[in-house]
């Protein structure tokens, strides 16, 4: 055997293992029953558990004396009466809220995709303007009307009272509030609308039964507060579900809901208790 012919029977030897290396690093798109189990066990570590629980604590709150309008329920309750310790304690526990966030993104990563490019929270500048607009218009088109939602429900004797801050007061109360808004703003719309629309779409859902799925979810988990509030926040679902549909940019109701949120955490303490009660939302 003469060098060329060695030198070509090396190269040939050298270069087979590749189409198996190659091969070897596809991805197989899952099947169908593997995203449905996929969603079932997302749902179950985060909105699909509090949507349960919601339901059954508003049972309980027809079986329970007084009335459920004579009711109260806190969203941001203290944790301690140690004031440092119930800082640590609420700083967990929003570091814990975010984990099926990073769960979602790790499997919409899965074969080298990016997941923030999936759910629309990359672009350039003019992308984010553009999203910092449309998030403030939600939140006003949303927040208004929501109020006036409240007050009707508390009129009627449907709506608990929602006592949006547990916490003393304390020099770090309004930062553990707007980060509470903030986490319940990623949390909720990375998974009721930008994850599970992604995956219904992947599992070959028409486009209006995913909207439909996802503001039920969002209604679900709002049963707590009553029945009128979880109707209106059904309408927000659709609202947000149907933009996401459109528009691909889930940045818009992220920034939507921390604004509702934070207006809602931290306006009571801004307005005063007196003045919610003159407008019939307290």
């Amino acid at each position: 055997m003469n060098d060329r012919t060695a030198t070509d029977t090396s190269a040939t030897v050298a270069s087979a293992p590749e189409p198996a290396r190659a091969s070897a690093l596809e991805v197989t798109t899952p099947s169908r029953r593997r995203l449905g189990a996929e969603v079932l066990i997302v749902l179950g570590l985060s909105l699909g558990y509090y949507a349960i629980t919601a339901a059954l604590r508003l049972v309980e709150r027809y079986l329970a004396e007084p009335a459920i309008g004579q009711q109260s329920t806190t969203i941001n309750p203290s944790r301690s009466q140690i004031d440092y310790v119930d800082l640590a304690f609420q700083v967990v526990r929003q570091l814990y809220l975010l984990m099926p966030v990073a769960l979602v993104l790790y499997l919409l990563s899965a074969g080298g995709k990016s997941a923030l490019r999936r759910l629309g929270l990359t672009g350039p500048g003019r992308a984010w303007f553009k999203d910092l607009g449309a998030g403030l218009l939600l939140a006003a088109c949303i927040g208004i009307p929501g109020l006036v939602l409240y007050a009707v429900g508390r009129a009627i004797g449907q709506t608990v009272r929602v006592d949006t801050s547990g916490l003393p007061d304390l020099w770090w109360t309004a930062t553990i509030l707007l980060f509470s808004a903030a986490v319940a703003g990623v949390l909720e719309e990375t998974i009721a609308v930008g994850y599970l629309m992604t995956r219904l779409k992947d599992l070959r859902w028409a486009p209006w039964a995913a909207i439909a799925a996802s503001a039920l979810l969002r209604g679900c988990y709002h049963l707590y507060q009553g029945w009128p509030m979880a109707l209106g926040n059904v309408v927000m679902g659709v609202v947000f579900a149907w933009w996401y549909h459109r528009s691909g940019r889930l940045g818009p109701l992220i920034l939507a809901h921390w604004t509702l949120d934070a207006v809602a955490f931290i306006g009571p303490e801004v307005v005063g208790q007196e003045t919610l009660e003159s407008w019939g939302i307290s």
